[in-house]
């Protein structure tokens, strides 16, 4: 991990500004091996007008490097901010799971977290319409514990070949290279179990104001499992204690031309103003027979568990004090994985979740490459001790002398079977298959619950925001909108068929 720096003051009016002291000498200019630099400016050539000699090593070292200073784009999650802060436990939660890093009241740990947009470039507006990244990294005892959510307590699908699919109708035409409406509402009405997550996100909070105003959540389902081997499952909120704000879209459209970079500005200025934003960490759990038995499918990340069944119950809460010293070393290296899970914390047999699972580490192979973990941003604080070695970048002494490979006979590591990797008596079995979560009924009763506890002026809010976006695609997409939402609430696709005729 990043430590914090010593000294270093920094402007909160002006995030691009760092205010040094006028009077430092940080010593002379050296190239990126340390060598020193004899002159900055003037490159090496053959007289005044003469050409410049390929022996100026310093020049080739400057050039060669600049170009080559842009990492891969990260292809979700693009636009975003991050900063330090720790994580501490307020309520006892060691009968529920056998994390070191949640195992006592009072217990503090490292952490770092990114939020972000989701579907966006890296060049766009933070305060679009979109949802957004919760990504936290807990450096804990027994590595790094990653929490890779959003904000919203739902996702657009449940089966992971589709997410592909609904990402990309949110970037560009392949021919105009241009934002598409038909693209869009073209894909999400021929699935229709993605409203759920549609109605929140052309809701007034599908506009955050800036990240320290929204909760988080894990969306997935994941398993706790104690010291005893008994296994429950939990959903994560993440609640903000600086209160719920959204932007109106009138707003978040202005914002988006004059301050593009909102949210990453307003987090930067807050910390610098030593105001550290937090949120409280609660868990739903449920019993291993409690989501078997639940009146909705536990694993389907387009569902939500009602809170009136099983109550939040409150863990701690994470606090962000200290923001990055360099962008590009702490944010945009950062990498963030659903599969780096710390013993007592398991995976569900959530799809989404278990696409994820792959997904996200194979990402971070091909933006950072295969030792992206021991950049400091990513590097555990507890010691590395594996046979993994070699590969571009290592950094470190790559394991020393001591054998790559297990078993030996020289003291090598060994496995720990005492690690509680699963629960006890965790059984699997069925007839390999294709098997299809087939639209029902109930896939709709969630979104309309959550339109009937929209106050009237949230759903007027919503029925607009709805009428704008699909008034840009043809005609049989409308009338498709308005048939999902007709199976949602009649009332509802009405007042969206009036608004669209009126556009």
């Amino acid at each position: 991990m990043i430590p914090p720096p010593k000294n270093v003051k920094q402007d909160a009016r002006a995030p691009s500004t760092t205010e040094l002291p006028l009077d430092q000498n940080l010593g002379r200019i050296t190239n990126s091996v340390g060598i020193p630099v004899v002159n900055e400016i003037n490159p090496l050539t053959v007289g005044p007008h003469g050409p410049i000699l390929l022996q100026d090593a310093y020049l080739i070292d400057k050039l060669s490097h600049f170009d080559r200073e842009r990492i891969p784009e990260r292809v979700v999650h693009a636009k975003g901010g991050g900063a330090h802060g720790y994580f501490e436990v307020t309520k006892d939660v060691s009968h529920l799971t056998c994390a070191d890093f949640l195992s006592a009241v009072g217990k503090r740990t490292p952490m770092f977290a990114r939020f972000s947009t989701v579907a966006k470039e890296m060049g766009s507006a933070d305060t679009v319409r979109n949802p957004r990244g919760f990504a936290l990294k807990f450096y804990t005892q027994e590595g790094n514990f990653d929490m890779v959510g959003n904000n919203t307590p739902v996702f657009f699908e449940r089966n992971p070949s589709a997410f592909k699919d609904l990402i990309a109708v949110q970037k560009r035409d392949p021919r105009t290279h241009l934002p598409s409406a038909n693209m869009f509402w073209d894909y999400f009405t021929l699935r229709p179990v993605s409203f759920h997550q549609l109605l929140i996100q052309f809701s007034n909070r599908g506009t955050p104001d800036g990240f320290r105003h929204m909760h988080g959540y894990s969306s997935h389902t994941y398993k706790l499992i104690n010291h005893n081997g008994l296994v429950h499952y939990v959903k994560w909120h993440f609640r903000t204690n600086q209160g719920v704000k959204n932007l109106s879209a009138k707003h978040a459209e202005e914002l988006a031309g004059t301050e593009p970079d909102y949210a990453i500005q307003d987090l930067f200025n807050a910390i610098e103003r030593k105001e550290y934003p937090s949120w409280t960490l609660y868990f739903q759990v449920l019993t291993e027979k409690e989501a078997l038995n639940y009146k909705y499918d536990v694993l389907d990340v387009t569902k939500v568990i009602s809170q009136k069944d099983f109550p939040l119950q409150e863990v701690g809460r994470f606090v962000l004090d200290r923001n990055p010293e360099n962008y590009f070393a702490e944010v945009e290296q950062a990498a963030f994985a659903p599969s780096h899970l710390v013993p007592g914390i398991a995976p569900s047999a959530d799809r989404m979740l278990q696409g994820r699972l792959f997904s996200y580490t194979d990402t971070h192979l091909h933006r950072l490459g295969p030792n992206h973990a021991q950049l400091p941003i990513n590097s555990p604080i507890t010691p590395i001790n594996t046979t993994i070695r070699d590969g571009p970048l290592i950094m470190g002494a790559n394991g020393g002398r001591n054998p790559p490979y297990y078993p030996n006979s020289y003291g090598g590591p060994h496995p720990d079977p005492n690690v509680r990797e699963y629960e006890n008596d965790y059984n699997v079995e069925g007839i390999v298959g294709r098997y299809e979560y087939e639209l029902c009924e109930r896939d709709f009763e969630q979104p309309r619950a959550l339109f009937k506890l929209l106050a009237a002026s949230e759903q007027q809010d919503l029925i607009s925001n709805l009428a704008e976006d699909v008034a840009m695609t043809h005609e049989y997409i409308q009338r498709r909108v308005v048939g999902v939402l007709e199976r949602i609430d009649a009332t509802f696709a009405k007042r969206v068929q009036e608004a669209l005729a009126k556009s």
